[in-house]
């Protein structure tokens, strides 16, 4: 498939229209008398509890790749946080996170970076993936799991009680924003880490793709930015390796490491694995 014919995918409707009004909601977050400075406390709370511990932890570092071990209850409480980012069900992400370190900035990447910052950062998805069919394949050991299940076919409804909660707590300011003004900047924040580390940074391994360390995109996304790091060593559970490539997540797991709740915690050495 050619760069032409990628980009000549019909478009997905339905997902420009979510999220298109994701964008539009939070615009409406900045209009006089919906600025709360505890609704911008409730949205950085809610980025990290869906955006770190729901997507980097959970659906990347403890799913995707499996690079440690929590008890099952843990587990499904990671994955409901990152169901809470409304970035489509658990198990189409994880498929298509596993089909891209497959195939990392090759043509049948959704999102290879040769297309340019706009496709792989966002235009991707708003067209039809053709790597969805083969998400089957890759998802055979949380496909069948009941609890994933929910998640995937309710976490447009679980957002919807999220924001009942929230304007019950705090009325429509806390809508826009713990739910729309979080929402764009998780998605964002997200989506630099297939855009913005395959283009800007440096490259310390040779991971055979366009990959690289980008310290702003790592602060923002709580370690995901040492990208090149972690595509060569895809398995790790600490993607900053060096002392001052902070990553946050990865002081996470060694929290709960310490608390015995991560075991097997894996790292880029023969002998580290435990």
């Amino acid at each position: 498939m050619t760069i032409a014919t990628q980009r000549k995918l019909p478009i997905s409707w339905h997902v420009v229209a979510l999220i298109g009004a994701v964008h539009v909601g939070a615009l409406m977050a900045f209009l006089p008398g919906n600025f709360r400075w505890s609704g911008l406390a409730l949205a950085i709370v809610l980025h990290w509890v869906t955006g770190g511990l729901g997507i980097t932890l959970g659906w990347h570092r403890l799913v995707s790749h499996r690079s440690f071990q929590v008890p099952k209850w843990l587990e499904y409480f990671f994955v409901f946080c990152g169901t809470l980012s409304m970035q489509g069900g658990p198990t189409w992400w994880v498929g298509l996170h596993r089909h891209h370190h497959l195939y990392s900035d090759q043509n049948v990447d959704q999102h290879d970076s040769n297309k340019g910052f706009w496709w792989s950062h966002m235009g991707w998805m708003l067209h039809e993936v053709p790597a969805l069919k083969d998400i089957a394949r890759y998802t055979k050991d949380i496909a069948n799991d009941p609890v994933y299940r929910f998640f995937d076919n309710y976490f447009l409804p679980l957002q919807i009680a999220l924001g009942l909660v929230l304007y019950l707590i705090g009325g429509w300011p806390f809508v826009l924003w713990g739910i729309f003004v979080r929402l764009v900047l998780v998605y964002h924040c997200t989506w630099l880490v297939n855009s913005a580390t395959h283009m800007f940074g440096y490259k310390s391994h040779e991971s055979h793709d366009n990959s690289r360390n980008c310290w702003w995109v790592a602060l923002l996304t709580y370690g995901e930015g040492w990208h090149n790091n972690h595509h060569a060593f895809q398995y790790s559970a600490r993607h900053g390796l060096k002392w001052w490539e902070f990553d946050m997540t990865w002081i996470m797991i060694r929290t709960l490491q310490a608390c015995g709740l991560a075991k097997k915690v894996k790292l880029p050495m023969a002998d580290s694995s435990r």
